[in-house]
């Protein structure tokens, strides 16, 4: 805890600081899926074939899933800091039983066993429902976890139960992370096609390729594939939406805790600044060779270098990303889909407990006045520690409404103009935190990730769901998965949730207790207020 009279870090700040900490992500065609037995003479095992060659994946928990497989070449050695290449073929059948490692991971926190990283990490994991084969042309769900970009992984979220429950295909995906994943030099940009240094994003874009041209082995639909991710994986959704090499790889988009209009990107000009920076940290100053220098730099010296120069993700201004993600959108010049848009309810309250969860009343009032200059006397006016019960959830509520929450509404509106758009906010009042983020004494319910275990097969929790929340999941589950079958959140039996019009405000609340539609949702977060004083993009 800061002293009393010591300058705190901003708002803005403190929310990137935590970011940082979060994780909360061929040319053979592919031939017919058989099974096969397994070695022990138990049930059958499930054999794909798809381009690069046969996968023996696994029934587990009444799904089947394949898993670690290769999407990409591993991005090692010369490969380093390059665009990904195809995955190589590989002689038979290729065991699918195991996950591969996440990536180099940028931050100490997000894994359960840190030592569970490696540079050749471009794998994917594919989950499918027991009874599908090819030709069921189910939807599919290709999920790219959040992290700050900077740590985090795939493996995270198993995708078995929303399969199984939904009939649905679920993918995810690892991808580069850090400065291995987002360094824009000129340097690494003249040596591929899209002058880019955001690898990571080329990494996804290389999963969906893969996914269109393989999920039909599966029984997966290639004309129906839906992009998903949280917090930076919304980001990185956001990203995919303006990147124009992206166009037709998906057909529509999930947007968790990660408004386009919130999640910035750097310019170019900005970009290399950071780039260079992080390179002549790295021992690899301008003088020198710096893309032959970073490739040989040992990957811990590379994570050293980034503890205080975070990545900040995908640049725009190259031919990857030509414009930021909210200006592609607010011009109506992007990849047009629908949309299913939403947050948590207390989304901050993540990133306060984790930096000053002892704050004071005193410290409160001078946070406020230093992030909000001349509207600091009516933030704590609209704001009083004394309507909230603590310093914390006051500055949570601050930080939620002005960020998160309103971003997310006004996200929605602008996509609300050109395509069916759908938002929810998440409101458990008793959901659980991350594995190692809770803070004793704190209410961090509805913090940001909270959702992340009601919609996946989740290994990061606090603690297990109970038997309600479960029931809340499995419904969130179903809206989704109808979203991604028929571009529409319909799902018989449960509470219809209605298109945002382009000046609608309908909401769909997810609560254990009941789903209802709200249209307060503006009006609770103070988006009116907060329209005229919105913080710079992260």
């Amino acid at each position: 805890m800061k002293r009393p009279g010591k300058r705190l870090p901003s708002a803005r700040s403190l929310l990137g600081t935590a970011l940082a900490l979060v994780a909360l992500l061929a040319s053979a065609p592919p031939a017919a899926a058989s099974l096969s037995s397994s070695p022990s003479g138990g049930s059958p095992r499930p054999v794909v074939t798809v381009a690069q060659g046969g996968l023996h994946g696994q029934s587990r928990d009444g799904a089947q899933e394949f898993l670690g497989v290769p999407y990409a070449a591993p991005p090692v050695g010369d490969a380093r800091l390059r665009a990904p290449a195809p995955a190589p073929r590989w002689p038979g059948v290729r065991e699918a039983a195991r996950q591969a490692p996440a990536c180099l991971q940028f931050s100490p926190f997000g894994l359960s066993d840190p030592a569970a990283a490696s540079e050749d990490c471009l794998y994917l994991d594919v989950y499918r429902p027991r009874t599908a084969r090819p030709g069921a042309r189910l939807p599919v769900i290709v999920w790219m976890h959040g992290g700050a970009y900077s740590q985090g992984t795939g493996t995270q979220f198993g995708g078995r139960t929303m399969a199984e429950l939904t009939q649905s295909m679920v993918v995810s995906i690892n991808y580069r992370l850090g400065q291995l994943g987002y360094l824009a030099l000129p340097e690494l940009g003249r040596q591929n096609a899209l002058r880019s240094g955001s690898f990571g994003l080329m990494d996804q874009l290389a999963a969906l390729r893969w996914t269109r041209e393989n999920i039909g082995a599966f029984g997966g639909n290639p004309g129906n594939v839906t992009i998903s991710g949280q917090s930076a994986g919304s980001g990185s959704v956001c990203a995919l939406l303006a990147a124009p090499s992206a166009a037709g790889l998906f057909h529509r988009a999930v947007l968790q805790s990660g408004p386009c209009t919130l999640l910035g990107t750097p310019d170019s000009a900005e970009a290399e600044g950071q780039a260079r920076a992080f390179a002549a940290r790295a021992g690899c100053p301008a003088a020198t060779e710096p893309a032959a220098c970073l490739r040989a730099a040992s990957g811990a010296a590379l994570v050293e270098a980034a503890r205080t120069l975070p990545t900040r993700g995908p640049a725009s201004g190259d031919g990857l990303l030509p414009v930021a993600p909210a200006q592609a959108i607010g011009s109506g010049a992007w990849n047009k889909v629908p949309v299913l848009i939403g947050s948590t309810r207390s989304e901050a309250r993540f990133f306060v407990a984790l930096t000053q969860p002892q704050l004071t009343a005193e410290q409160y009032t001078a946070r406020v006045l230093a992030d909000h200059g001349a509207a600091g006397p009516e933030v704590l006016t609209r704001y009083p520690v004394a309507a909230y019960g603590s310093p914390y959830l006051a500055l949570s509520a601050v930080m939620t409404d002005s960020t998160f929450a309103c971003h997310t509404q006004w996200s929605a509106q602008l996509f609300a103009t050109q395509v069916p758009t759908y938002v929810y906010e998440f409101d458990d009042p008793r959901s659980p935190t991350l594995a190692g983020a809770q803070v004793p004494g704190l209410d961090q319910s509805n913090a940001h990730s909270a959702e992340l275990a009601y919609l996946h097969d989740f290994t990061m929790g606090e603690r297990p769901l109970t038997p309600v929340q479960v029931a809340l999941g499995n419904r969130m589950k179903r809206y989704w998965a109808a979203f991604a079958r028929f571009g529409a959140p319909v799902v018989p039996g449960q509470t219809v949730w209605p298109p945002t019009g382009p000046g609608a405000a309908g909401v769909l609340t997810l609560d254990p207790s009941v789903t209802r539609t709200s249209t307060s949702f503006g009006a609770d977060h103070q988006c009116a207020f907060w329209r005229t004083r919105p913080p710079r993009p992260l």
